[in-house]
């Protein structure tokens, strides 16, 4: 890796010279005598990707053209100047709204000083537009451009950001709504909410200067990723879920809503009896948010773009990468929405008005954060989109792990770029079999798919990306039907770029 905190890209004969290198060596194993059969890849730019891409594809879909400039620039935080990396000089940068079916055209430029790419989170799309760099793309070069192009699949609430380095802790993301023709009808109006932990351009702060700061520091006293403690939880408490370790950076000098600081916060406006859509993103590097509506409950009605049976809470937990959707209903005043970083110090805040009266204070705490939050292991999905029962053709270990002192994290004991290939065939029904063997909760996310999380009653939620917590196990199925080549990770972006990523090959 650079001391920039990137890895260098491929270039692009470099990256079509890799996979051909990949698909002769399978070759040439086949041919030895006696030796057994090297299952060959299927590469992003095969004719199995595009033959999905074309099923998916409606004949006449609409087209939507849009342009995605990263550069550097000055954000206003509210009141608060910082340097950072954005598109369009917007923080978040500007939301893409388009319906189900509709194809994505998004030209990138990249202005930045550093090469970059687009992460689609959570759109089951084509593989070589997912922005994977030297997996299905090279990364693209300071001054160069790269035109992403797919069908948006599935409804829901989503979002894109880079996927080099930890380019995701800048200014680098916004949001993706894929609006469904169904909906609406249990809503009036709806408000896009963006949360995120912030550091970048303060007191001479940088995202790689953190990475760096971390393994310099090494894991110290958080090296227990060895210890057996059978397999039970290490929180006994409903309001510490997460256990006492929380994250890597206590010290965020900012937690931000749709770009703001709690000082100057966004204001969404409606009528009182009127019910609100409220569509959550945590697009945090570090932090998870609990986020709830001062005198209102929450009716969480989608998780990660997906429809569940509605559940009505207090409050609501999101790891980093997740989204949740939920529905209000309006009462008369002016009403905190708070995301309180979990386990950590700090608040993000926008502001509910349907009438008069002064705005609550920066601070506030509202009483429903005091309860045991809500999360995406307790919710069932909507039957209409459960998996057909099927008891899985193969099961993939993905046992998550740390280093002995180092900052390392780990996939089945190997540090990303060194991993061994999680291999599956297009057709088969396979369970990922997430095992914590630390002492964090971890946001394990899949590209590519929507995987049903395995509970008794084979209803659990469809989701992309589930907290795996400290010394607990999660299992999720899904059905291999999106081939190429698919990164899975924790979502938490310094664990992600210190090894705790691995691939998903379809063979």
């Amino acid at each position: 890796m650079s001391s920039n905190g990137f890895r260098p890209p491929l270039t692009r004969r470099g990256f079509f010279a890799l996979g051909t290198g990949l698909a002769s060596a399978a070759a040439l194993a086949a041919c030895a005598q006696d030796a057994p059969r090297t299952p060959a890849p299927v590469r992003p730019d095969s004719d199995a990707v595009r033959a999905a891409e074309q099923a998916r594809r409606v004949a006449g879909a609409a087209t939507r053209d849009v342009g995605l400039r990263a550069a550097p620039t000055t954000v206003d935080l509210g009141g608060v100047q910082v340097r950072t990396w954005a598109y369009g000089d917007a923080l978040p940068g500007k939301e893409i709204r388009l319906a189900k079916g509709e194809v994505l055209r998004a030209e990138l430029t990249n202005a930045l000083p550093a090469p970059t790419t687009v992460h689609w989170h959570g759109l089951a799309l084509r593989n070589d537009m997912d922005g994977a760099p030297d997996l299905t793309q090279p990364a693209v070069a300071p001054g160069g451009s790269f035109r992403y192009e797919f069908t948006v699949p599935d409804a829901g609430t989503y979002f894109f950001h880079p996927h080099v380095g930890v380019q995701l802790d800048r200014g680098l993301y916004a949001p993706l709504i894929v609006e469904d023709p169904a909906d609406g009808k249990d809503y009036d109006l709806e408000a896009v909410v963006v949360l995120d932990d912030w550091l970048d351009g303060v007191d001479g702060r940088d995202p790689d200067q953190q990475l760096r700061k971390l393994q310099q520091q090494g894991m110290g006293g958080m090296d227990m990723g060895g210890m057996d403690h059978g397999g039970m939880s290490m929180s006994g408490d409903p309001n510490a879920p997460l256990g006492s370790d929380a994250g890597d950076i206590t010290d965020y000098p900012y937690y931000l809503l749709n770009g703001r600081i709690g000082t100057d916060p966004v204001t969404f406006t409606g009528r009182p009896g009127q019910r609100m859509r409220l569509r959550i993103i945590n697009a945090a590097s570090d932090t998870a948010f609990r986020i709830a509506v001062g005198g209102h409950r929450l009716r969480v009605t989608h998780s990660d773009g997906f429809p569940v049976q509605p559940v009505s809470t207090d409050s609501l937990l999101l790891a980093m990468g997740e989204r949740y959707d939920a529905v209000i209903d309006l009462a008369d005043g002016v009403f905190p929405l708070v995301a309180s970083a979990e386990g950590k110090n700090g608040q993000a805040i926008a502001l509910i008005r349907t009438g008069g009266g002064a705005a609550p204070a920066a601070d506030v705490r509202p009483a429903e954060l005091s309860t045991p939050p809500l999360t995406g292991d307790k919710l069932v999905a909507a039957e209409s989109v459960r998996l057909p029962a099927r008891k899985p053709d193969r099961i993939l270990e993905v046992a998550l792990g740390m280093g002995k002192g180092n900052y390392v994290w780990t996939i089945n004991g190997k540090a990303f770029p060194d991993h061994d290939m999680l291999n599956v065939s297009a057709g088969e029904r396979i369970r990922l079999r997430f095992a914590n063997h630390t002492m964090m909760f971890h946001p394990m996310h899949l590209h590519g798919h929507t995987y049903q999380v395995v509970n008794p009653a084979g209803t659990g939620a469809r989701k992309d990306t589930s907290i795996v917590l400290p010394m607990q196990t999660v299992e999720a199925d899904f059905d291999a039907n999106n081939p190429g080549q698919w990164m899975i990770h924790c979502h938490n972006a310094y664990h992600g770029e210190a090894g705790m990523m691995s691939v998903l090959s379809y063979t």
